[in-house]
């Protein structure tokens, strides 16, 4: 008997349309290693399993079986986003237990490409912190569960790390899809605004949260990331070469990247050079203002969210964190950070197509309960471990985790693409290059 567990989401995909496997076995399969696995890894906080189930057979009697690029695929959804029949928690006790009565638009398009969703996946209270854990449960790295998944999108990334999904559906204000990504050894990547539908929350974090694919391979990145943009991301001619700059510096002050993943940018630039690319060592020119700006868009993002909710039932990190950025609701608001940002570094990107640099500084703090942490000590570790990807949120430009080698653990290690806007076919196709040259084991030896 054929296994579909542990094959990626086009090949399954394939194997629907063509009949030779069944949309109920595929998710069968899937919920059974959910089953035995999950308890440990802590991916998911609602299995969908009668559900998914009964959808997958409404897939199997869908009369376009045979056009949907997502026949039969099993998926995961980050436990902000609507879902038909479900209650949205977003990682809080304070928000309400009703069921949705819509799906949230990229739900929605997954479903019309044939996907089932599975379950909801564990996240950070209100989505704020780069560790994934709380009152519904702790998503923990399968590469070594000792660790946490990262956040915000860290029960997504879990449970395609563990193959408990070949595709999860995520989002990213602040790194909450590149650092879970990079943590456990996937691909993803934040398309620039309007790409990818948002609403995610009100406001979208001032505009900088955009839902994006977890995947194992570029190909299903590039994938799941046409489904739900609603047009195709089609293959860049191989031959075509970028300017590439290359950057080991962290954008915040005081903070120091680490030897692991200094390597592995360099080895990666070189890999690039030999494919044809031009590449030279360049960084970009980050405003020594930055780590406040950051730190004023990310407090200020929990404000509005925390806005209606039962402030006794929020854990006190989130209590702060909103209060905090309360005072900061106005500027922010105003988008003169962000802009004074975008101009400060447009000459860079006239000059560069492509940015590489560390997708973290550090591996990830380990999974503990750190929503009865002080507020302080968790944007410390958030920052120390992860000061790479804001500003790319904050430009609104996108940007990817690629896996690109090992840390010493054993748990994979990654680098970071950015483009100038407009350029997600251009850093899959980088990606893809990378991806050729050093393959990655695309999930965690898990039994």
């Amino acid at each position: 008997m054929t296994s579909w567990v542990g094959r990626t989401a086009a090949e399954i995909a394939a194997a629907v349309r063509e009949k030779r496997a069944t949309p109920r076995e595929v998710v069968a399969e899937h919920l059974a290693r959910i089953e035995r696995l999950d308890p440990r890894v802590g991916a998911f906080r609602v299995v969908r399993a009668e559900a998914a189930l009964a959808e997958a057979d409404e897939v199997a009697t869908r009369g376009d079986l045979g056009e949907l690029p997502l026949a039969g695929v099993p998926v995961a959804v980050k436990d902000n986003l609507a879902v038909r029949g479900e209650a949205m928690r977003i990682g809080s006790a304070a928000t309400p237990e009703t069921p949705a009565d819509e799906d949230h638009v990229t739900v929605a398009r997954l479903r019309a490409a044939g996907a089932v969703v599975v379950g909801l996946t564990n996240v950070p209270e209100l989505c704020v912190f780069g560790t994934s854990e709380g009152v519904h449960g702790t998503a923990r790295n399968p590469w070594d569960i000792s660790r946490t998944a990262g956040g915000s999108s860290g029960g997504s990334a879990a449970a395609v790390a563990a193959g408990l999904v070949p595709i999860a559906l995520g989002n990213d204000g602040m790194g909450s899809l590149r650092i879970p990504a990079a943590n456990c050894g996937l691909v993803t990547i934040k398309p620039g605004p309007h790409v990818v539908p948002a609403g995610i929350s009100e406001g979208d974090w001032f505009g900088m949260s955009e839902n994006g694919p977890l995947a194992t391979t570029v190909e299903d990145a590039r994938l799941m990331l046409s489904v739900l943009a609603g047009t195709g991301f089609v293959r860049r001619d191989a031959s075509a070469t970028h300017r590439v700059a290359v950057s080991l510096r962290s954008p915040i002050a005081g903070t120091a990247v680490s030897t692991p993943y200094t390597t592995a940018v360099r080895e990666a630039a070189e890999l690039l050079m030999k494919a044809g690319h031009r590449v030279r060592r360049a960084d970009p020119p980050y405003p020594l203002s930055l780590s406040f700006t950051s730190l004023a868009h990310w407090t200020a993002g929990t404000a509005i969210d925390a806005q209606g909710l039962d402030r006794r039932l929020l854990t006190r990190r989130t209590r702060v964190h909103a209060t905090v950025g309360r005072r900061f609701v106005n500027t922010v608001r105003s988008g003169e950070g962000r802009e004074a940002l975008r101009r400060r570094l447009e000459p860079f990107f006239a000059e560069h197509d492509v940015l590489i640099i560390p997708a973290l500084a550090r591996r990830s703090p380990k999974a503990a309960a750190w929503h009865e942490r002080g507020w302080l000590r968790n944007v410390l570790a958030n920052t120390n471990y992860s000061p790479l990807t804001p500003p790319w949120n904050l430009t609104g430009w996108p940007a990817m985790s690629v896996p690109f080698g090992t840390l010493p653990s054993g748990a994979p290690c990654a680098v970071q693409l950015v483009g100038r806007p407009g350029s997600e076919a251009d850093l899959l196709a980088v990606a893809e290059q990378l991806e050729e040259r050093r393959p990655w084991q695309r999930t965690a030896p898990l039994q």
